[in-house]
C-alpha cells in the first residue's frame, strides 16, 4: 500500500493544467492508479485527481460504491477511473451544495455546479466511457475534473459567508477530514 502526500492549496502544482494520458494499460499507469486508490481510501476521499499527489496527468478516480463517511447524507457513487475527461453540462440548471477537498483540509463551502452533466473519457485500459450524472455524482465529477485544469473549489465560491471550518459548520465530521 502506497499512500502519497496530498498537496495542499498554495502549492503551485495544483494550479497547472494536466497533460493528457497517451499510453493506456501500462504497468506505470496501473501502479499510479493503485497508489491513488490507497491514498483516497486513507483520506476518506470521495475522489482524487492525479495532480493532488503531484502527478501532472489527466486522471481522476471517484466513488467507492458505498456511502462516503465525509459526506454521510449523500448517495454512493460507482467507483470510476476516468482519464482525459470531457464534461458537458446538460441544461443550464445549477445547484449549490457543500464541498470539501483533500487539498483544502478542514474547510467547506457552498459551491455552484451544473446539476446534470455528461462526462466522457477513457478507463485505464483505454476503453471509452460516456455517462450522464446528476446531483452528488455530477458534483464529484466536476470537482475532480476541475483539478485537471488548475481549479480548486474555493475559486468557484460565490458567497463567502458560506465558507468556513468543518469543525464549526459540521461538528463531528471534522474528525474525518484530512489531517
Amino acid at each position: 500500500m502506497t499512500v502519497h502526500t496530498i498537496l495542499k492549496m498554495g502549492d503551485p502544482r495544483l494550479l497547472r493544467t494536466a497533460q493528457a494520458v497517451t499510453a493506456f494499460d501500462t504497468p506505470e499507469l496501473r501502479q499510479l492508479l493503485a497508489d491513488m486508490e490507497d491514498t483516497m481510501a486513507h483520506a476518506n476521499g470521495a475522489g482524487l485527481a492525479a495532480p493532488q499527489i503531484g502527478v501532472d496527468l489527466q486522471l481522476v478516480i471517484f466513488g467507492s460504491g458505498q456511502i462516503n463517511p465525509r459526506y454521510p447524507d449523500e448517495p454512493s457513487i460507482p467507483r470510476t477511473v476516468l482519464l482525459n475527461p470531457v464534461i458537458t453540462p446538460l441544461g443550464e440548471a445549477e445547484e449549490e451544495s457543500w464541498e470539501g477537498c483533500l487539498s483544502v483540509p478542514g474547510l467547506r463551502a457552498v459551491v455552484p455546479r451544473w446539476q446534470r452533466i455528461r462526462y466522457q473519457g477513457f478507463d485505464v485500459a483505454g476503453q471509452a466511457i460516456d455517462r450522464e450524472a446528476d446531483g452528488f455524482h455530477a458534483r464529484v465529477v466536476q470537482h475532480e475534473c476541475d483539478h485537471l485544469i488548475g481549479i480548486l473549489y474555493p475559486m468557484r465560491v460565490r458567497d463567502f459567508s458560506r465558507f468556513g471550518y468543518t469543525e464549526v459548520l459540521f461538528p463531528g465530521l471534522d474528525a474525518l477530514e484530512d489531517d
